[in-house]
């Protein structure tokens, strides 16, 4: 199945460029950019959305002009943003007069029938604006508004990075049933039931101490035992923060050691696309309250697995409930540090150029 196509649908005047207080650009003494919007849209280049400027206004400050040769600021505002490496794929410009309630002009989407035709996923696309009647259009299309004003455009760059953070999987089998939503950038509720106590507490230290949003639950056959809701929460886990890190680019990639007690964790990770799993932990108790000892290591591994990371776990201690915890701390606090992500960082963390 091909995937849906996303959009950015992109005011010009009082978004990209200052509109002046009579409301036409109609002179070059009268360009000038919103302040951050250069720098926010070149954030926004990357990121897999189509990018499209709608405008309701000509640009000159007359009523009707049928050519583009007669936009000089238009002109000079896209040969600006070109060398900086934006690029807008479609220029839609409403020519109709008058312009008062046709059906091209925003709020309408007279303009926007091609994007209208189940091609695209409207749902995760933006309107970005500084007008109701932008924000009026992204309800009219579906899509999500973002307001220049009551936003900055670094404000506005890093909700639509964020946006493509959060990820809902879920995983069916005969013998488990989950449900994982995970937001690397932690604006969501957490909470977690996996039917294993110990081991919610223990994943419970991902969202505290990893900043990051993670709602999970699993129903599994803990009437065979306790493997298969273990094993498969660190696939899904796994296979989610994979696809919630996307392109990787301006991320950390690295991360982080944490002592506790008197134990002490040393988990070191790499998100450069190869798995690879150490585990030198040493635990002396079967179990840990509901929770079987053995299958932390095999947890973390088809995390690793799924993730496509390189992840190296040792600890030591004497309380064997220090130990794991201590552990999914660092986990946790490697997971922070190797997710975080720059907004206005477009490079990839790789001298190979890919990840």
């Amino acid at each position: 199945m091909t995937p849906l196509k996303k959009a950015l649908f992109i005011d010009r005047d009082g978004t990209i460029l200052v509109e002046p207080s009579d409301e036409q650009i109609d002179s070059l003494d009268k360009f000038a950019f919103v302040p951050g919007a250069i720098s926010g849209l070149k954030a926004l280049t990357g990121l897999g959305f189509e990018l499209v400027l709608v405008s309701n206004q000509d640009g000159l400050g007359t009523p009707f002009f049928p050519t583009e040769t007669f936009w000089p600021c238009q002109t000079l505002m896209l040969n600006t943003l070109k060398g900086e490496g934006i690029v807008f794929d479609n220029v839609l410009i409403d020519k109709t007069f008058p312009h008062e309630n046709a059906p091209t002009r925003k709020p309408g989407t007279g303009m926007l029938t091609a994007y209208l035709d189940g091609s695209y996923d409207l749902a995760s696309s933006f309107v970005i604006g500084d007008r109701e009647s932008d924000v009026r259009l992204a309800a009219n299309l579906g899509a999500k508004a973002l307001q220049v004003g009551p936003m900055t455009w670094a404000e506005i760059a890093e909700a639509v990075r964020s946006s493509d953070r959060l990820v809902t999987l879920t995983r069916k089998t005969r013998e488990t049933d989950i449900t994982l939503t995970l937001d690397l950038d932690g604006k969501g509720p957490s909470g977690i039931s996996t039917g294993l106590h110990f081991f919610d507490h223990m994943l419970e230290q991902i969202p505290h101490h990893g900043g990051v949003s993670l709602a999970l639950e699993c129903k599994g056959d803990l009437e065979v035992d306790e493997h298969h809701t273990m094993e498969d929460t660190g696939i899904v886990l796994g296979q989610a923060i994979d696809a919630a890190l996307g392109s990787k680019r301006g991320i950390e990639r690295y991360g982080f050691a944490l002592p506790m007690d008197e134990c002490k964790a040393l988990v070191l990770i790499d998100f450069g696309g190869r798995a690879d799993f150490v585990w030198k932990v040493d635990f002396t108790r079967e179990y840990v309250g509901d929770t079987p000892t053995e299958m932390f290591s095999h947890f973390f591994k088809s995390l690793c697995t799924a993730a496509r990371c390189n992840l190296r776990i040792e600890a030591e201690g004497e309380n064997n409930h220090h130990l794991a915890e201590s552990v999914f701390k660092a986990f946790a606090r490697a997971l922070r540090q190797a997710v975080r992500r720059n907004v206005f960082d477009g490079s990839l963390p790789s001298s190979k150029g890919t990840l």
